[in-house]
């Protein structure tokens, strides 16, 4: 039987990643690796990549400042998750709100330190994403264009780290990112929809609160609409190989969600359409590998030699 104290540390670890969304940084760390494998240096060897000890550097940065910047997004939104999100605050609260500091400005250091032994540019990315984020949390997310612009903007640019990173400006990689830019915006408008309740409370002027539930739906299904284009402009690269499949399951999905978004009035109902859209991001992670899968090959060739 475990002891109450390593209970207690059970629960205060899970706490913790609980406050920094473990799942997302596993999920673009994942993300981070896969792109450069595939999309951002197809001409270096699997065994380069996976050892290139500045892209280590890169992706360590990277999970350090967006660690912290869940951090001090979860310390400015206390009062308005414990209306819309009770279960998560309450399990945060295992964790001080000085640690949960500490830990802020020890994560922000890492991430500008590793970003330094990269190079000044990539100190320099992570010193104004840094800023950013907390400039986003104590003012920009309260006013409904501004917030809804920076949050997307602010959730993309991370796994871009590795774009710059490998200077690799192609215009299929442009094209992807306005799709994954307009995607993350619905999935941020569908969430100001489910945490109404809250802003209001907290006085949030987001952009459900702030236009109402019909412009927001309206706003959203015109995103959705707008998604399709960058979709069609990718179809016409051969370089996108098999994920021409996974873009095909993002237009019915898309579809789909408008339907059921425009149906949509309960707290519950958005919760669902918003884990819908988490789950396509994931797949479509995971699609990267078939982006040409005759790199697949010759990576795992290469590895065997």
């Amino acid at each position: 039987m475990p002891s109450f104290k390593s209970k207690k540390n059970i629960v205060t670890f899970l706490s913790l990643i609980s406050t920094i969304r473990g799942y997302n940084i596993f999920v673009l760390v994942f993300a981070q690796y896969l792109a450069s494998i595939f999309i951002f240096s197809p001409k270096k060897t699997l065994r380069d990549t996976v050892l290139d000890l500045h892209l280590l550097y890169v992706v360590i940065a990277t999970v350090c400042v967006v660690a912290a910047g869940y951090i001090i997004n979860s310390f400015y939104d206390v009062k308005l998750d414990k209306i819309n999100r009770p279960l998560k605050v309450g399990l945060e609260n295992y964790v001080k709100q000085s640690t949960k500091l500490n830990l802020y400005f020890a994560l922000n250091f890492l991430g500008f330190v590793f970003g330094w032994l990269v190079s000044w540019r990539a100190a320099l990315f992570f010193a104004v994403y840094i800023f950013a984020i907390w400039f986003y949390s104590h003012k920009l997310k309260k006013f409904p264009l501004t917030g809804l612009i920076s949050a997307t903007i602010l959730t993309i640019l991370p796994f871009f780290a590795t774009f710059i990173y490998f200077k690799n400006f192609s215009k299929i990689i442009f094209v992807h990112a306005i799709f994954l830019f307009l995607v993350l915006m619905i999935r941020e408008l569908i969430k100001d929809l489910q945490g109404m309740k809250g802003a209001i409370v907290n006085n949030y002027e987001t952009f459900p609160v702030k236009y109402g539930e019909k412009k927001a739906k309206q706003l959203s299904v015109f995103l959705l609409i707008s998604t399709f284009f960058p979709i069609i402009i990718l179809f016409t690269y051969p370089e996108l190989s098999y994920m021409k499949y996974y873009f095909y399951l993002a237009m019915l999905t898309l579809v789909l969600v408008g339907v059921l978004l425009w149906k949509s009035k309960e707290t519950k109902q958005y919760l669902r359409l918003h884990n819908v859209l988490k789950l396509l991001l994931l797949v479509g992670v995971f699609s990267l590998v078939f982006i040409d899968t005759s790199l697949i090959i010759e990576k795992v060739m290469d590895r065997l030699n």
